[in-house]
């Protein structure tokens, strides 16, 4: 399977191998079926590792972990709370954009759909992963259990064990779950409630992680990053 998989060779030296797990095997045979079924899974094939894709392991300075991908029609491109130009942002994106506002003072017009990309971001540095990289149409987390949480534990392993002075931005439980590993000796840890309108009220808003992790980056002689999304 890993031959026919468009992986960056950082990334792929170290996964590579569990391409060939039966966990991963049994993955690709239940996308399979699915697929034959005919129901609609996102994202597209060729967008299912484009955060791996967009953001070498080499060049990882922050790391932001989601759940699973948008579940509805043309929102979901293989990074975590981004949607494609053209898409407006989803509740949570828009929650990120005020509090980039407050705490950089950096104002992006959320409801600008061209600006709800988050490329900019990824190739700057921000592993924009997703815990589980697919999903059925209208189905949230039905590919949940199905073996990609396994495959992107061993992402978060991989950059524990090879990379240090990485940001970690862990926005509610499942995100700090996945993100236990860190060692938070070597590297910065930020932890808050999820962006969601549902949640963040309870601390999201007032975090400072974006000017936080721009201090992190700097004193450890990293390059800032631009939140402003116009790169």
């Amino acid at each position: 399977m890993a031959r026919s998989v468009q992986l960056d060779d950082s990334w792929l030296e170290h996964l590579e191998v569990e391409f060939e797990k039966p966990y991963m095997i049994a993955l690709r045979q239940f996308l399979l079926q699915e697929k034959h079924a005919g129901k609609i899974i996102y994202p597209k094939g060729s967008d299912i590792f484009a955060a791996l894709n967009l953001t070498p392991l080499q060049r990882v300075k922050v790391v932001i972990i989601g759940q699973d991908p948008y579940h509805g029609p043309g929102q979901a491109h293989g990074l975590c709370f981004s949607v494609p130009p053209g898409v407006s942002a989803p509740p949570s994106l828009k929650n990120i954009f005020k509090e980039i506002g407050t705490d950089e003072d950096v104002k992006i017009p959320v409801y600008s759909a061209h600006q709800c990309n988050l490329v900019p971001w990824a190739r700057q540095g921000i592993l924009l992963l997703n815990s589980v990289l697919t999903v059925e149409h209208k189905k949230a987390g039905s590919h949940q259990g199905k073996g990609w949480e396994s495959f992107t534990d061993k992402i978060v392993e991989t950059l524990n064990a090879s990379r240090e002075g990485v940001v970690y931005l862990l926005w509610g439980s499942y995100a700090q779950r996945k993100g236990s590993i860190v060692n938070r000796q070597k590297n910065l840890v930020l932890t808050s409630p999820h962006p969601s309108p549902l949640s963040a009220h309870r601390g999201f808003f007032g975090c400072q992680h974006f000017s936080r992790t721009n201090t992190y980056l700097r004193q450890h002689g990293h390059r800032e990053i631009d939140w402003s999304l116009v790169n």
